[in-house]
């Protein structure tokens, strides 16, 4: 987790404690990634074989037909003439990413999901599917046993299912079969990215750097170009990976901006160290309104000529509670959190209240809502 930043899921802020000087000090390795260092996507169309009668069913998916018969016809069996009615085959779709500087022989995971009215994948195998990039190249191949988290299991009025039973993964199921595109530039000129930017984490950066190669080669060797980017001048007879490993062990200690992050979908809230609220009164309350509705049956006499009538009985509640003004101020997380405590407010109501103070003025801090 980021530098003084807490966590709010669900019902309440967890306690912050003070953190030793030194305890926040990151490894630039673990903050920034190599310009041209990036993987690739690859993306290819399969079959799964071997379930049991939880795939594809021939008629409401053509596609999964037309490629069951164009691998047979590969294989020298014609079936075009029949009707198969079989339930063991799905098609579906591979993913993966071709990790930076992957050579031939090489392996990856990959991800399968299935694309027809398959109920699971569970127990089948992929057969040999090829993976391209967006250029049209074929970089790796993909085969073997499909791994499913999820199932799915019913009878004929109930079904109980967990996860989805319609993707799943192969761990090092890809073999690399063509060298990943992404090079290290030659040209003397190493440049670095901060995967959060910000310019004094930037600057950061760039002394470390010069104080190790003050050390190490007599004279600096960065340059922080933005908030995102620090320049780093290879020396002479020094390979650039050994330069990138010995940089990465530097530490620094990031900045982190004030920020306050929401889901509004789980409750789960973040707070960083430096949001601060300037005084303002908060009156939060919520209205409650329940309905009711009792049926009453009207059955006539025995021997009447009167007939059975059906009405309804509505009872309207309304309450409010939670109606009374505080007072919410701080210039640390602590009086922050402590003044939205003392209110007695819930997670949606936090949410609620820090949206409104956001609107007024008075939350010095980015409002990310999710």
């Amino acid at each position: 987790m980021r530098r003084g930043a807490i966590a709010v899921a669900c019902l309440w802020f967890w306690p912050v404690t003070a953190l030793a000087d030194g305890a926040n000090d990151t490894r630039i390795k673990d903050i920034v990634s190599v310009q041209g260092a990036r993987g690739n996507h690859l993306f290819g169309y399969g079959l799964v074989i071997g379930l049991n009668g939880t795939g594809d069913s021939l008629r409401s998916a053509p596609f999964t037909q037309q490629s069951f018969q164009s691998m047979l016809d590969r294989m020298g069996v014609n079936i075009r003439t029949m009707n198969a009615r079989t339930r063991n085959i799905a098609a579906v779709m591979v993913m993966g990413e071709l990790p930076a500087f992957a050579t031939p022989g090489g392996r990856m995971d990959v991800t399968v999901a299935s694309m027809g009215d398959a109920t699971s994948l569970s127990g089948g195998s992929l057969l040999l599917t090829a993976l391209q990039g967006a250029d049209g190249q074929i970089y790796a191949v993909a085969q073997g046993p499909v791994a499913v988290s999820g199932f799915q299991a019913g009878g004929r009025n109930e079904t109980v299912s967990q996860g989805t039973p319609t993707a799943g993964r192969i761990p090092n199921g890809a073999l690399v079969e063509r060298a990943s595109p992404a090079q290290l530039e030659q040209s003397g000129v190493v440049v670095i990215e901060l995967r959060n930017p910000d310019y004094d984490t930037a600057v950061q950066v760039a002394e470390a750097i010069n104080a190790m190669g003050r050390v190490r080669f007599s004279r600096p060797i960065a340059q922080e170009l933005d908030n995102r980017r620090i320049a780093i001048k290879v020396p002479p007879r020094m390979p650039i990976s050994r330069l990138i490993a010995e940089i990465g062990n530097e530490r620094v200690r990031p900045d982190v901006p004030a920020r306050v992050v929401i889901d509004e979908r789980t409750g789960t809230i973040i707070v960083g160290k430096d949001v601060q609220i300037m005084p303002v009164a908060v009156s939060h309350g919520s209205l409650n309104i329940r309905v009711s509705e009792t049926p009453l049956v009207s059955q006539p006499a025995p021997f009447s000529q009167g007939r059975t009538v059906t009405d309804t009985e509505s009872q309207v509640e309304v309450s409010q509670q939670g109606d009374s003004m505080g007072i919410v101020s701080g210039a640390s997380l602590q009086a922050l959190v402590a003044g939205l405590n003392q209110m007695g407010l819930k997670p949606t109501g936090i949410i609620a209240v820090l949206q409104a103070i956001k609107s007024a003025g008075a939350l010095q801090a980015e409002l990310v809502v999710q």
